[in-house]
């Protein structure tokens, strides 16, 4: 498929939730390290992008599901990289199951930054080869997640960054904030929960020892919205869980 990439991977007990399905976190992981496996293959590594001082952030992810992958089920993951705007670079996902199968597909943003200076870098300062491919896209560039004034949040609960959850780059990483989100979901819902999508933008960096407010909403037509936030109010992500009906 060009310039494509593409891995197979068994769903495990580990990465399962109490339905046996595959956890949103879980799914997300996969999706990042099969754009890690296509940066790498076109020439930039991990080390060499440690040696400029550079890294990836995610900062937005819409991604539409069919169902989520089961428990010992075999996926595929195809990923490319499809160009650039302004200073974001975009990112398509597709996945299939066992009998080639869709069950989900996302359209992702992701940033290029100066990891010493948490400073967003032009594309053209990238110093490796990394080619477009235009043969396919899942969609349209996703939208910034933002909330709407109109929709009313609660607190839910609260929870500090800690060893567990930072990744090289010194912060939360970008799959958990899924867990975030899930785990502010009640036990009736999580019973009755049948996720067809998830959308987020991460607006700041949460580092480790920082506190977030997790506040949430009402279920509104078949959707669930998150935020967390600083002690000072300030918003680390917006997101928001569609559900099957």
């Amino acid at each position: 498929m060009g310039n494509t990439w593409t891995v197979e991977h068994l769903i495990y007990s580990n990465e399962i939730d109490h339905n046996a399905t595959c956890r949103l976190s879980n799914l997300l992981s996969l999706m990042q390290r099969a754009a890690d496996g296509d940066v790498e293959h076109m020439g930039g590594t991990r080390d060499q992008m440690v040696a400029h001082n550079m890294g990836w952030m995610l900062t937005t992810i819409d991604l539409v599901c069919e169902r989520l992958p089961r428990f010992n089920e075999m996926i595929t993951i195809t990923t490319w990289n499809k160009g650039t705007k302004g200073p974001l670079w975009l990112r398509d996902f597709r996945i299939f199951d066992e009998n080639n199968q869709e069950i989900a597909k996302a359209c992702t943003l992701w940033a290029l930054v100066n990891t010493n200076k948490r400073k967003v870098l032009r594309p053209s300062a990238y110093p490796f080869e990394i080619n477009p491919y235009s043969e396919d896209s899942v969609g349209p560039v996703p939208d910034k997640m933002n909330i709407s004034d109109e929709v009313e949040l609660y607190d839910s609960y609260t929870m500090t960054a800690r060893y567990s959850g930072i990744d090289s780059n010194g912060h939360l990483n970008n799959a958990r904030y899924a867990d975030l989100c899930m785990d502010a979901l009640t036990v009736e819902e999580l019973e009755k929960a049948s996720i067809h999508g998830f959308h987020i933008t991460y607006h700041h960096e949460v580092q480790r020892g920082e506190v977030i407010h997790i506040l949430r909403s009402k279920v509104r037509d078949g959707v669930i919205y998150f935020r967390g936030q600083s002690v000072e109010g300030a918003r680390y992500y917006d997101a928001c869980l569609r559900m099957k009906e």
